[in-house]
C-alpha cells in the first residue's frame, strides 16, 4: 500500500522492472507507489545496475532493527564524596583536560592526569584509571609511562602489591627543574658555535646571547621553583606551649 515499507515481493518486482529497462515513475505505476519510493529505493541499494531484491529487503530489516535499539547511555558520572555535584566535577575535569592538551599534553595523558588531580587521594591503580576513563588498560599504561618519564606523576606499590600512579605538590617541583635543565643543551650547542664561527663575529655574537638568554632564565626558574617549593609545601613544625603543672605553686612575674 501506499507509504507502506515495501515487501519482499515488491522488490522482486522492482528489479523484474529494472531488467526489463522500465523506468522508474513505470515501476512505480504498476506497484501503486510513488515514483520517489522507488527511486530512493534502488539508489539506496546498489543503482539500477546493481539492485538485489533480497540483500535490499536484509538492509532494510537491519536499519530498522537499529532504530529500535535504545540508545547507548553515555558514561555516567561517578557518586562523589563530601556532597559534591558530580556532574559539575566530571565537567571541571574534562576542563582540567582541555588546559593540560593546551599546556602540550596528548589528550590520553591529559585524561589521566586531569581524573588524579580531581581525586581526594591523588592516587589511582591502572585498572581504577581504566575505569574511570572507560579506555583500555594499554591506554592508561601508555599514558602512565609518558607522564612518569616527564616527573608529572609517581609509580608506587601500594600493600596488595599494585601499582598505584600518585600526584602531588612536589611533582610540579620536580617537573619544573627538569624543564629548566633542558635549557642546558641549548646553552651548550650555543656556545659550541661561537668557538666555530669565531668570538666577535655577527653571528657567534647572537649564539651567545641565545646562550646567555637560556643561562638567565634557567638559573631564574630553579631559583623561583626551589622559593615556592619551600614558602608553598615546606611542613613546619611549632612546639605547643608547655601545659601547666597545678601542683606547682604559681610564681608571679616581677
Amino acid at each position: 500500500m501506499p507509504g507502506g515499507r515495501l515487501t519482499q515481493q515488491e522488490r522482486q518486482q522492482i528489479a523484474t522492472g529494472l531488467a526489463d529497462g522500465l523506468a522508474y515513475a513505470e515501476i512505480a505505476r504498476r506497484l501503486d507507489r510513488p515514483t520517489s519510493t522507488i527511486t530512493r529505493e534502488v539508489q539506496r541499494n546498489g543503482g539500477p545496475t546493481g539492485y538485489r531484491p533480497e540483500l535490499a529487503h536484509r538492509a532494510t530489516q537491519q536499519r530498522t532493527h537499529r532504530r529500535r535499539q535504545p540508545p547507548p547511555q553515555g558514561p555516567q558520572p561517578s557518586p562523589q564524596p563530601y556532597g559534591r555535584d558530580a556532574t559539575a566535577v566530571r565537567d571541571y575535569q574534562e576542563t582540567l583536560t582541555t588546559v593540560f592538551m593546551t599546556s602540550g599534553l596528548p589528550k590520553m595523558m591529559a585524561r589521566v592526569l586531569g581524573c588524579l588531580y580531581t581525586t581526594d587521594s591523588g592516587s589511582l591503580t591502572a585498572g581504577e584509571l581504566a575505569q574511570r576513563l572507560h579506555v583500555s588498560p594499554a591506554s592508561i599504561s601508555k599514558a602512565t609511562t609518558f607522564l612518569a618519564d616527564l616527573d608529572l606523576i609517581r609509580r608506587e606499590r601500594d600493600q596488595r602489591r599494585r601499582e598505584r600512579y600518585t600526584v602531588d605538590d612536589d611533582l610540579w617541583y620536580q617537573s619544573m627543574i627538569r624543564s629548566a635543565r633542558s635549557n642546558d643543551q641549548v646553552v651548550e650547542a650555543a656556545r659550541q658555535g661561537v668557538t666555530i664561527l669565531g668570538p666577535g663575529t655577527p653571528a657567534a655574537t647572537r649564539l651567545e646571547n641565545v646562550a646567555r638568554f637560556h643561562d638567565f632564565v634557567t638559573e631564574s626558574l630553579i631559583r623561583a621553583a626551589e622559593q615556592a617549593r619551600e614558602v608553598l609545601y615546606t611542613k613546619t613544625t611549632t612546639t605547643p606551649p608547655a601545659e601547666p603543672n597545678p601542683d606547682q605553686p604559681h610564681t608571679p612575674t616581677p
